[in-house]
């Protein structure tokens, strides 16, 4: 009894918390890209924080819900004659989506008060708990923000929207991974400064996550113009290097950001960057130690795995299941990476190899 009373007042207790947080997000990101793929994003046009926890409860209510659908354009142009029961599916996944988002809330305030009353949690550490509780807040509003983009005038949301929204997600994802890691692994510190090898690779730790962070937001601009559905080749596109007329828009620079093709291209340049970072930080993982070695190992494994995925997927014709398994194994790959940067910024100088 008294070891378990010991356990929950231990830092190892508030790191596992965090790292179910983690989690709870992965599911976020993983339903927020079925969502998408479904079609079912817009399905829901109110933002009630709290009442819409409730879904509809009786056949009035769906109808009325099925009512405010009718009246956007996505129903008018894509989904004119459907059905309300094919309303409740796409229904569903919103809501699905939406509640995940209440649950983080609710998983993140009652364990932390709790935390903090039992001293668990040190009150100098609140003040960074609370920007924690207040990005996932704004990312609550962001994704309000994203699906009005869509509810007057487009029939889907707005691919710079799409990118924010996942952003915000990712960035709050990888908050909680590295300070669930500090409670778990001891706080990160600076490598000594006569270690200049050291110091190399705890820069190059960070530089593969914003790699990783920037490749991910390329890809929620090629899932908001849908341009995994053109070019469907590999490694060319349709016979070419470049996709065909890419600066067909004035200003040039807008193309990167509004052409599917361009936006598709890119990506694809991403992805080799990433696969040859990553490559060269698994190989050299094998001069370190302990779970620098283990998480720079599997920085490699999941890049492989994603790689696979990405060309299938483009192959295919983005099928829904391949489509959200790429989506969450990118989350994956940014997780081991925020992971193994962790880990070369504590490693002890002489295990740098």
């Amino acid at each position: 009894m008294i070891a378990s009373e010991n356990f929950f007042k231990s830092r190892r207790a508030v790191g596992l918390w965090l790292l179910a947080l983690a989690v709870v997000i992965l599911g976020m990101i993983t339903v927020g890209g079925l969502t998408r793929l479904t079609g079912s994003g817009l399905s829901i046009t109110e933002w009630k924080p709290i009442m819409g926890a409730l879904p509809p409860l009786n056949d009035a209510q769906w109808a009325d819900s099925f009512a405010k659908y009718q009246r956007i354009p996505q129903y008018i142009v894509q989904n004119q004659g459907m059905s309300l029961d094919a309303f409740k599916g796409i229904f569903w996944w919103e809501w699905g989506h939406r509640q995940l988002g209440r649950l983080l809330g609710v998983v993140f305030v009652v364990p932390f008060l709790w935390f903090a009353a039992i001293g668990a949690i040190q009150r100098s550490e609140w003040p960074r708990m609370l920007l924690l509780f207040a990005l996932g807040g704004l990312q609550g509003l962001i994704g309000w923000w994203m699906v009005s983009s869509g509810l007057e005038v487009r029939t889907s949301v707005s691919q710079y929207r799409l990118a924010i929204h996942l952003g915000a997600a990712l960035l709050l994802l990888m908050s909680i991974l590295w300070i669930a890691l500090e409670y778990l692994r001891g706080p990160a510190r600076d490598i000594v400064q006569n270690n200049s090898e050291g110091k190399g690779a705890a820069r190059r730790g960070v530089g593969f996550v914003a790699l990783v962070y920037v490749q991910m937001l390329l890809g929620a601009l090629v899932a908001g113009l849908h341009a995994g559905l053109i070019y469907n080749t590999w490694p060319d596109m349709d016979g070419r290097v470049f996709p065909e007329a890419p600066f067909f828009s004035a200003p040039r620079w807008i193309n990167f950001f509004e052409n599917p093709g361009l936006a598709q291209f890119d990506h694809r340049i991403g992805a080799y960057i990433v696969v040859g970072v990553a490559a060269f930080i698994t190989v050299r993982s094998f001069k370190l130690s302990g779970y620098a070695k283990i998480s720079g190992k599997a920085v490699g494994i999941v890049t492989a795995f994603q790689i696979f995925l990405g060309v299938a997927t483009l192959m295919m014709q983005a099928p829904q299941s391949l489509a959200a398994l790429h989506q969450v194994t990118a989350a994956l790959l940014l997780c081991a990476s925020v992971w193994h940067a962790y880990e070369l910024r504590i490693l002890a100088p002489a295990r740098t190899g």
